[in-house]
């Protein structure tokens, strides 16, 4: 009875590790490789339960969504000769995991593969642009260029996957050259500033020359229109003449306020302000 017990519990055992080595699952987000004696033999996309031969055969597990990858950090010599240092991530998914198997094994060889093929690509097409084209002018469309060739290159590769996106996220000076462009630039912005102002100041001198100009013309027309006027009415009026002289000749000595004068008390000077206009 012991003997007959312990045969079925070990048949029951060998069932069970044969069945749990048999039976494999597949997640939604999964794609798996069948491999047996080291060879693919199939590949199975859908989800679910599924069946290997027991022992015999392995299975290898691939990742259907999109992968990131941060590519990492290079330097690029742009066509004015600036080191710039470039941070780009990509994008990809596994789209044929028996060649993905069969020419990279696994992820961590994809992930070099990928960081060498762009950062090559890096160097062609920001090595062709100057450093502010990087920087800010043509970054999209640098970028864009990028993204198309890396594209191409890795499907002319068959390397089993497909490039879905390529983005530089930071392309900059390196720390060791930011000070010394940042001077530059400071000092290229005080000439440019020095400039303006000299301008500014020669076009001020010339408008005030000219206005100076306009304004002693018609002061001077304005004086000759005022003599003739003053010497029309004094041929007229000889008493108004001799009346508007005096009253020149009092703002000329007393407008200031501080003149002290030493006339005798029956002076000709004041006969205005004792007999007023009428005065002769």
């Amino acid at each position: 009875m012991n003997r007959n017990l312990f045969a079925i519990a070990a048949v029951v055992v060998v069932a069970l590790v044969v069945l749990g080595n048999s039976i494999f699952q597949i997640d939604q987000r999964q794609q798996a490789l069948v491999i047996r004696f080291g060879e693919p033999v199939r590949v199975i996309t859908s989800p679910g339960l599924k069946l290997k031969a027991p022992f015999l055969e392995n299975v290898v597990m691939f990742d259907k969504r999109n992968l990131s990858l941060d590519a990492e950090q290079g330097e690029v010599i742009t066509a004015d000769q600036e080191r710039l240092v470039v941070d780009a991530y990509i994008r990809y998914r596994i789209n044929d995991p028996l060649q993905f198997y069969r020419t990279l094994r696994d992820e961590r060889v994809a992930a070099d593969r990928l960081e060498r093929l762009v950062n090559a690509t890096l160097r062609q097409t920001l090595g062709s642009a100057t450093s502010d084209d990087v920087i800010s002018r043509r970054r999209p469309e640098l970028t864009r260029v990028t993204r198309d060739i890396v594209i191409r290159r890795a499907a002319a590769s068959r390397l089993g996957l497909e490039v879905v996106d390529v983005r530089i996220k930071r392309a900059d000076l390196p720390e060791a050259n930011q000070k010394a462009v940042y001077e530059r630039m400071q000092t290229a912005r005080q000439q440019e500033a020095a400039q303006i102002r000299a301008v500014g100041e020669q076009q001020k001198r010339e408008i005030i020359a000219t206005a100076t100009e306009e304004a002693e013309k018609i002061r001077g027309e304005g004086d000759a229109r005022r003599a003739e006027l003053f010497a029309s009415s004094f041929g007229r009026d000889a008493s108004f003449a001799a009346f508007y002289r005096s009253m020149q000749a009092y703002e000329a000595s007393l407008a200031q306020g501080d003149s002290t004068l030493v006339l005798s008390p029956d002076s000709a000077f004041f006969k205005y302000f004792e007999r007023g206009p009428s005065a002769q």
